[in-house]
């Protein structure tokens, strides 16, 4: 986090909305800017669900960044309601970020969020991802062929994994966010309950460890969450899936899988919270969860109509 730095300057403040094609980089941006996690990263596309707001300081100005599910051609009721977040956010903000990963290929997508953008009457700076993993050719065409449209006010080539071009890309928007006061304390890294980044960080490791054995059919909300009287906090979570075959791949030979799920879950939540985690997990089938209301409001999605 940079320190304030003149206390005469004003202050600004403002949300900035970071939308993309599935996969694009969002959250991973998102944790570069902040300087801490606060969105899981994984390399499956659509693990990003509901919105989540980091918050960065730059100068006086503080950013509230708003990672948003990937925007793509839905095709069931989570798909619809994960877009509508990602439209939601955009249409919230000050100011929208359109990512692209120039690894991809997604261009269908991405025409599709230029479309809607246009719809929306909506500008947006443009920052093409991976940039140090492309010929310089091919950047440029893509800048090119997207600056045509009329939409993007400002171009950046970024890293977000490695950071390269991201602190640029930070300074060019603090400058351009409305005067006004700061919505969060400054040391404030993320707008997400406790209970949810938890239940998120477990999401992850799932999708880490079953690869693509049925992730998409799974979601994990957490239960329980009791500060004991040494300072250690018990956490107790349900991986809620859709049948019981899954429940078995879940559990793993013996236990095995969710035992090594649960250690890898309860190390990065001890170093979050900074100190001892007990995390017990326990695998449910609940049926057509997806299409449960109950389960949306729990990860923050609006329920979508049929």
């Amino acid at each position: 986090m940079q320190n304030q730095t003149d206390r005469t300057e004003p202050t600004r403040c403002g949300f900035v909305a970071i939308i993309g094609a599935p996969n694009a980089g969002k959250s991973t941006l998102v944790n570069r800017l902040v300087g801490s996690k606060v969105a899981i990263v994984t390399h499956k596309v659509q693990t990003t669900r509901a919105r989540i707001r980091g918050i960065a300081m730059e100068g006086r100005t503080q950013i509230v960044f708003v990672d948003t599910p990937g925007i793509f051609k839905p095709k069931r009721r989570l798909d619809r309601a994960m877009v509508d977040a990602a439209w939601g956010g955009a249409g919230d903000a000050d100011l929208i970020v359109l990512m692209v990963d120039m690894e991809s290929g997604r261009d269908s997508d991405v025409e599709r969020i230029v479309e809607g953008l246009k719809r929306q009457g909506r500008k947006a700076i443009l920052v093409l991802n991976k940039a140090d993993a492309c010929d310089r050719e091919k950047l440029l065409k893509t800048a090119a062929k997207l600056n045509e449209t009329g939409l993007f006010t400002e171009t950046f080539m970024v890293s977000a994994l490695t950071g390269d071009g991201v602190s640029d890309l930070k300074r060019h928007i603090a400058a351009l966010l409305p005067e006004g006061p700061w919505h969060y304390p400054e040391d404030q890294a993320a707008d997400v309950p406790l209970r949810s980044l938890a239940a998120e960080i477990t999401r992850e490791k799932l999708f880490l460890r079953l690869h693509d054995e049925l992730p998409y059919s799974l979601t994990v909300e957490t239960e329980e969450w009791e500060q004991k009287k040494d300072g250690s906090i018990r956490i107790a979570q349900v991986i809620y899936v859709e049948r019981d075959s899954q429940k078995k791949i879940a559990l793993g030979k013996g236990g095995q899988t969710i035992k090594t799920i649960g250690q890898m879950a309860r190390e990065e939540l001890q170093e979050m919270l900074e100190t001892k985690v007990h995390l017990f997990l326990f695998v449910k089938v609940r049926e057509n969860w997806s299409d449960d209301r109950e389960r949306y409001r729990e990860m923050g999605l609006d329920f979508p109509k049929e």
